[in-house]
């Protein structure tokens, strides 16, 4: 049986996704190559695209559509307030979660490794 890491990502994708929309106003398919750049290299624009309106329909992120240089108009993403305490609320969960798991692999690491 393998690990179905879909869940997991979905959430976790969330907040990286608010993560680099807080640092700039960003359209999607520059956000798909931060998060390849940053080691997710299985994500595509289809899982991308249903996160981004999935933020917006929860009023985290809001969009707006703006002249690009290479072609038609790009949709922009800003985060919003609510967005900006998503993001710490994410933050703090995610600190919390990936220190206990991180702290259970290393004790079990170390048991079998004895």
């Amino acid at each position: 049986m393998t690990f179905d890491k879909s869940q997991l990502m979905r959430g976790t994708l969330e907040g990286c996704i608010l993560k680099i929309i807080s640092e700039k106003t960003t359209y999607g398919y520059e956000i798909l190559l931060s998060l390849k750049k940053q080691g997710f290299s299985d994500i595509s624009e289809g899982t991308i695209y249903p996160l981004l309106l999935r933020l917006e329909k929860q009023g985290s992120i809001v969009s707006k559509l703006q002249s690009s240089p290479l072609g038609p108009k790009r949709k922009y993403y800003s985060i919003t307030d609510e967005g900006r305490n998503y993001l710490s609320s994410f933050v703090a969960t995610w600190t919390q979660i990936s220190r206990s798991v991180a702290g259970i692999i290393i004790k079990e690491e170390e048991t079998n490794n004895e």
